[in-house]
C-alpha cells in the first residue's frame, strides 16, 4: 500500500499495553470492547478470539464487580491479546485485576475514590508497569463542569481531562493515554485538537455511541479521519451498536484509506455501470467472503470495463480489467493472463493467494534484515525525543 506523506504525525510519548506499543513511532493500533457478560467466561473468551481473528491489537473488557474481576482472571489466562480492564468507582477492583495481570487500567481517577485510593491504584500500576487510560465522555462530565458550561462542549471535555490528569501529575505518573469522546463529530474533533498540543501522552480516538453499523461507520470515518489526517491519534476504537468484529473491520478500513495501516486486501472496485462486461458486484462480494482470512496487505483492483480498468490494474499488485467474454489480469503492472469471464472468481482467488504467499516471504526476509541492522542502534529516551 502506498503510504501518505501529506501529514506529520504528532509526536507522543510511547507506552506499552502488553506488548503493543502506543504512541511515538508505533503503528496506530485498533481495538474493540467485548459486549458479553464478563462473568460468562466462555462467551467472553469466544468473543475476544473472534475480535482478534479479524486483527484487533487490544481488547477492552468491562469489570464492574468483584465477581467480574474473578472472571477476568480466568479470561486473561486463556487469551493472548492485551486486555484493558474498564473500571469505575471501585478502586479495589482495579487493585485486584492489576494482581491478575491486566495490561491496562481504564479508569477516571476522579471517580475512583479519594486521593489515597487513587494513590494506591497508581502505585500498583507503577509497580507492575501497567499504563492507565483516562476516558472522558460528554455523557458523564462532572456536575460542576456541566453547570459551568451548561452543556457538553470541547472546552468542557478538555477541562475534565485536565482534572483527571492532575491526579496523575501529582503522583508523577506519566504512562497514560487519554480519550475525549462525544457522539458529536465536531465537538470530539475540536476537543482532541485542543488537547493534542498541551500534553505529550498518546491519544485514544473514538466517536462514542456513533450508532449502528452503517451510520456509525460513516460518522466514525469522518471524525477519526479528520484527526488522523492531521497527525492526531495513536490508537482507535470505532464504537458501533453492532458486533465488535465489525468495529475492527471498520477501524482498519479507516486506517487503510488514509495509508496509515495495512492489513488484508485493499480492494479497489468500480461501482459498475452498463459498460461492465461481468457482474462486478457479485464478484467483489464473493472475493471479500473467500479472502477474509488474508491478513497480509495487498492491493487488488476489480474493474468491469476497459475505460478505467487498465490504468487501475497497472497500479496494484493484481488487477482485473473486464472485457467482452474474456478479461485481463495484470500483475505488478504487466498484462499477465487472459481468462474466460466465468472463471474470474476462482482464478483471481488463487492468483491473490499465490501473490500473498510470495509477498509474505519477501517481507519476512526484509524484516529479519532490518532487525539485524537495528540491533546496535540505541533508541532515544523520551526526554531526548522531546528535548
Amino acid at each position: 500500500m502506498k503510504q501518505n506523506n501529506w501529514s506529520k504525525r504528532r509526536l507522543s510519548r510511547k507506552i506499552y499495553v502488553g506488548k503493543v506499543a502506543i504512541g511515538g513511532d508505533a503503528p496506530i493500533s485498533v481495538q474493540s470492547m467485548t459486549n458479553t457478560d464478563t462473568c460468562d467466561v466462555a462467551a467472553t473468551i469466544e468473543q475476544i478470539n473472534n475480535i482478534v481473528a479479524v486483527g484487533a491489537d487490544i481488547v477492552r473488557v468491562s469489570v464492574p464487580t468483584m465477581d467480574a474481576a474473578e472472571a477476568f482472571k480466568l479470561i486473561k489466562q486463556q487469551v493472548s491479546v492485551p486486555l484493558v480492564a474498564d473500571i469505575h468507582f471501585n478502586y479495589k477492583i482495579a487493585l485486584t485485576v492489576a494482581e491478575y495481570g491486566v495490561d491496562c487500567l481504564r479508569i477516571n481517577p476522579g471517580n475512583i475514590g479519594n486521593f489515597d485510593k487513587v494513590r494506591e491504584v497508581v502505585q500498583s500500576a507503577r509497580d507492575k508497569n501497567i499504563p492507565i487510560r483516562i476516558g472522558v465522555n460528554a455523557g458523564s462530565l462532572e456536575k460542576d463542569i456541566q453547570m459551568k458550561y451548561g452543556e457538553p462542549t470541547p472546552e468542557a471535555l478538555v477541562e475534565s481531562a485536565f482534572r483527571h490528569i492532575d491526579y496523575l501529575d501529582k503522583l508523577d505518573f506519566q504512562d497514560y493515554k487519554i480519550s475525549l469522546k462525544a457522539s458529536d463529530v465536531y465537538m470530539t474533533v475540536a476537543a482532541y485538537r485542543q488537547l493534542a498540543g498541551q500534553i505529550e501522552q498518546p491519544l485514544h480516538l473514538g466517536i462514542t455511541e456513533a450508532g449502528g453499523l452503517r451510520a456509525g461507520a460513516v460518522k466514525s470515518a469522518i471524525g477519526l479521519g479528520m484527526l488522523l489526517s492531521e497527525g492526531i491519534g495513536d490508537t482507535i476504537r470505532v464504537s458501533l451498536a453492532a458486533d465488535p468484529v465489525e468495529e475492527i473491520k471498520v477501524g482498519f478500513d479507516i486506517l487503510k484509506s488514509l495509508g496509515l495501516r495495512s492489513r488484508g486486501i485493499n480492494l479497489i472496485a468500480c461501482p459498475s455501470c452498463s459498460r461492465q462486461e461481468f457482474d462486478v458486484i457479485s464478484t467483489v462480494n464473493a472475493l471479500e467472503e473467500r479472502l477474509e482470512d488474508i491478513i497480509a496487505p495487498i492491493d487488488v483492483a476489480v474493474i468491469g470495463c476497459v475505460v478505467n480498468g487498465p490504468g487501475e490494474a497497472k497500479e496494484v499488485s493484481i488487477g482485473l480489467t473486464g472485457g467482452r467474454k474474456r478479461s485481463l489480469i495484470y500483475e505488478d503492472g504487466e498484462l499477465n493472463q487472459r481468462l474466460e469471464n466465468e472463471k474470474i472468481i476462482d482464478v483471481l482467488e488463487q492468483r491473490i493467494r499465490t501473490k500473498v504467499e510470495a509477498l509474505t516471504k519477501n517481507r519476512q526476509h526484509t524484516d529479519a534484515m532490518r532487525v539485524e541492522k537495528n540491533k546496535n542502534e540505541p533508541e532515544l529516551s523520551i526526554s531526548e525525543k522531546f528535548s
